[in-house]
């Protein structure tokens, strides 16, 4: 386990936040909890996670999260609008310091020629407001499933000061 680097990403996240008194929130999609899961495996966790949503169709995001329908009609669930939308909810409905989304496409199948397997966009909100940010990755499933937990990790320390962007890979 120590050498996994969601595991590792996570460790550094939770001394972060830990220090700066900061509590987290998760709203994910296509990684189906391995964000939740990567931060609940260090022990002491729950001295800054409160919780998390895995809102898989666009009917948890809308419930759970407070997606507006016609956000989703718009510009569908893969995209840097509902990734927003979503940390947001998920900061507001935990009232978290912090949140993060993550929704993309995780393959096989499901994509398009406009949104492609491996597209994943990943949005962390705070006090200052939202950052999101757009990636594609090229591996199977679990491989991209991985890459995006990796990148919504990097990018909730690159938020906090605990990364520089060139630094958020795992």
């Amino acid at each position: 386990m120590a050498d996994d680097p969601l595991i590792a990403l996570a460790e550094r996240l939770q001394a972060r936040c830990l220090a700066a008194r900061h509590t987290l929130a998760t709203a994910e999609s296509c990684t189906g909890g391995l964000v939740a899961h990567a931060i609940t495996e260090i022990a002491g966790s729950s001295g800054y996670y409160l919780g998390g949503f895995v809102t898989y169709g666009d009917a948890a995001k809308r419930d759970q999260l407070g997606v507006a329908p016609d956000l989703l009609a718009a510009h569908g669930a893969v995209s840097a609008q509902v990734a927003r939308a979503m940390a947001e909810g998920a900061r507001e409905r935990f009232d978290a310091d912090l949140a993060l989304a993550v929704t993309g496409v995780a393959g096989p199948g499901g994509g398009s020629a406009e949104k492609p397997v491996g597209l994943t966009y990943v949005a962390v909100a705070d006090a200052g407001g939202v950052d999101v940010r757009r990636y594609h990755w090229a591996g199977d499933r679990s491989a991209n499933k991985r890459e995006s937990a990796a990148a919504a990790l990097a990018l909730l320390l690159e938020r906090l000061g605990e990364l520089r962007p060139s630094d958020a890979t795992a």
